[in-house]
């Protein structure tokens, strides 16, 4: 998903500007280095085209889309409660192609498994952050964006075939997108999935 700016305004202004004290947050799963240097090496062939390659530390799967938020601890504490109540569980890549739409492509991205594990995780923290998509749930991580001749790129460089790779899940991340000019994603928060602790210990949050 595409990164998005955080927008300030001045004391005192009206309208629909957004306070200077929001940051701009989504709920995300953070890819391993392994598995993002995998799935990156697929995506070097587009280089040499008009395409915005993600770079391996930034590769990661949404599940929140990005919002303005004005307090990051109250964000933090509604993603520790929604994770608290998930186990930790396999992600499975199985295919990387040019989506949403093959034929008016828009993104290089390898699509993941809709398991269980992951749909119910999805569902629980857009209940928790007061969010909905009426889309069916299409879980993937963007490898590359194309800015430009969509069409010719997928016939010069056509990019179709079925991944067996896997992630453990064990925490899910608040992420902030970066401000206007810069780039990369910082990790807020990193609550880890629910875990059997001694004498009734929670699971921590990194942060």
């Amino acid at each position: 998903m595409a990164p998005g700016t955080e927008e300030n305004s001045s004391e005192g202004s009206s309208g629909n500007a957004v306070s200077a004290k929001t940051v701009r947050v989504f709920v995300a799963l953070k890819i391993t280095s392994d598995v993002a240097e995998e799935l990156t090496k697929i995506a070097r062939p587009l280089e040499r085209f008009a395409v915005r390659p993600i770079t391996k530390e930034d590769i990661h799967l949404t599940l929140v889309p990005p919002w303005n938020e004005p307090s990051v601890p109250s964000a933090v504490e509604k993603l520790r409660t929604v994770v608290g109540d998930h186990f930790p569980f396999m992600l499975h890549f199985r295919h990387v192609g040019y989506g949403p739409d093959p034929r008016r492509p828009r993104f290089l991205w390898a699509e993941c498994s809709a398991s269980k594990e992951l749909t119910d995780l999805h569902a629980g923290l857009l209940r928790a952050f007061g969010q909905s998509d009426g889309r069916p749930f299409r879980p993937h991580v963007t490898l590359a964006r194309i800015r430009a001749n969509a069409a010719k790129i997928c016939r010069k460089c056509p990019i179709d075939r079925d991944l067996a790779v896997t992630q453990q899940i064990e925490t899910v991340e608040l992420m902030q997108s970066p401000p206007p000019k810069e780039h990369g994603y910082r990790v807020l928060a990193s609550p880890v999935l629910k875990q059997c602790f001694p004498s009734g210990r929670s699971p921590v949050c990194r942060v």
